[in-house]
């Protein structure tokens, strides 16, 4: 996870990253605009980060599974991409927490990926 904005701004569990959310949501709104691309199309592209926090691990299993189904669906469309709002998920970030404890317990080396986004999730 890339360094965390500093115009981010926290909505209860939701953090909402301003600069990239207004890229995003200006840029589908410029392509519709244009006519680069039709109204549904720009609509669907727009709900992707919606859809990305459907399979949050809070969420009902159905919901889950159909957020999952629906996440899959956005892959073409960039529905990889990192998310400009994001839903925080405190269960993941406990389980992170814990496998981190216990490799610094046992002396292991923490890659510094799983090192950084067990930090970020810890803020």
């Amino acid at each position: 996870m890339p360094a965390r904005s500093i115009w981010e701004i926290r909505i209860g569990g939701v953090r909402i990253d301003v600069p990239r959310s207004v890229g995003y949501y200006g840029g589908v709104a410029a392509a519709v605009g244009l006519g680069l691309i039709e109204p549904p199309l720009g609509i669907f592209i727009a709900g992707i980060p919606v859809i990305r926090a459907l399979p949050h691990s809070a969420a009902p299993p159905a919901v889950r599974f159909v957020g999952e189904i629906l996440e899959g669906g956005a892959k073409p469309v960039g529905g990889d991409a990192e998310a400009v709002v994001q839903i925080d998920d405190r269960k993941l970030a406990a389980q992170r927490a814990a496998e981190i404890a216990v490799l610094a317990g046992r002396g292991t080396a923490v890659p510094d990926q799983e090192w950084s986004s067990a930090r970020a999730a810890a803020r």
